[in-house]
C-alpha cells in the first residue's frame, strides 16, 4: 500500500527525547479527553475511546496516566476542545491534512497557514486534498530484530480481519478497515506482538515524490514545524519521502 516511508520512521519519532515523548503523551492525552466528553469513560461503550487507549499503550503511555486522563476529562469542568481539520499543499504539490485540537481557533488557524506559506506550500480549502487518502487502521509491529516470521505473522494479521500487510525494513505494516482495528490490535496483542504505532490514520491512495532536494528540505521543516506545534494532533501527507 501507497504511503508506508510514513511509518516506518515513527520508530525513530519514539526515540525521541523525553521532551518529546512528553508531547505526544499530551497529544494524545487531550484525544482522549475529547472523546470522553463526547461518548463517555467506558472504552466498551466508546468504540473512540477504545481505539485511543489501544494508541496509547502503543506509545508506552502508563496505564495510571490513561486512567487519569480518563477521569479528569469525565469532570464537568475540563477543558473542552473542538476538532479542527485543515487541508493543503506542501512544496511540488505534496497533499497534507493537518487535524487539530484546539480551544481557540484564532489562534491555531493562522498558525496552520503560517507554516504551509513559509515553506512553499499553501493552505486550500476543506476537500482539496482529502480524497486522496483513505482512512485505514494502521498497526506497526516491530521486527527490528528480525526474530518474528513473516507468514506468520500476516496468516495471523488476515485471519484477525486485516485487509492488507507489507513487510518493510525493521516492521511489518499491517492495516484494517476502522471498525476493524480494535479486534486486529487485541487479536495481536493477545499474541505477545509489541506494537510500534497503532492508530486509526488517513493513508495515501497515491504518493508524490520530490526530487529537488531543496523541496525536500522546505517539505520536512513544515512537517517538523506542524508537529511541533501544541494545537497540531495530527499531519499526513502524501510525500513519499
Amino acid at each position: 500500500m501507497s504511503g508506508h516511508s510514513k511509518w516506518k520512521n515513527i520508530m525513530h519519532k519514539k526515540e525521541k527525547t523525553d521532551a518529546a515523548r512528553a508531547k505526544v503523551f499530551t497529544k494524545v492525552g487531550k484525544e482522549i479527553a475529547m472523546a470522553v466528553r463526547d461518548g463517555g469513560p467506558d472504552p466498551v461503550a466508546n468504540g473512540k475511546l477504545r481505539d485511543l487507549i489501544t494508541k496509547a499503550k502503543s506509545l508506552n503511555v502508563p496505564n495510571d496516566n490513561i486512567k487519569r486522563i480518563i477521569e479528569k476529562a469525565s469532570d464537568s469542568g475540563a477543558a473542552s476542545y473542538e476538532i479542527v481539520t485543515y487541508e493543503g499543499y506542501g512544496p511540488g504539490g505534496v497533499a497534507v491534512i493537518v487535524e487539530t485540537a484546539t480551544d481557540n481557533r484564532n489562534r491555531t488557524a493562522p498558525m496552520v497557514r503560517h507554516a504551509f506559506s513559509k515553506y512553499g506550500g499553501s493552505l486550500g480549502t476543506t476537500g482539496c486534498v482529502s480524497f486522496l487518502f483513505q482512512d485505514k487502521g494502521v498497526i506497526v509491529v516491530d521486527n527490528e530484530d528480525g526474530d518474528i516470521d513473516e507468514e506468520t505473522i500476516m496468516d495471523e494479521a488476515l485471519e484477525a480481519g486485516a485487509g492488507d500487510f507489507s513487510a518493510e525494513e525493521g516492521v511489518f505494516e499491517i492495516y484494517t478497515d476502522p471498525a476493524d482495528f480494535a479486534a486486529v490490535c487485541d487479536a495481536l496483542a493477545e499474541k505477545g506482538y509489541k506494537f510500534v504505532s497503532a492508530d486509526l490514520a488517513k493513508v495515501p491512495v497515491t504518493t508524490v515524490e520530490l526530487a529537488d532536494p531543496d523541496q525536500q528540505e522546505q517539505m520536512q521543516k513544515m512537517l517538523d514545524l506542524l508537529e511541533e506545534d501544541d494545537d497540531v494532533q495530527n499531519v499526513w501527507h502524501n510525500w513519499d519521502d
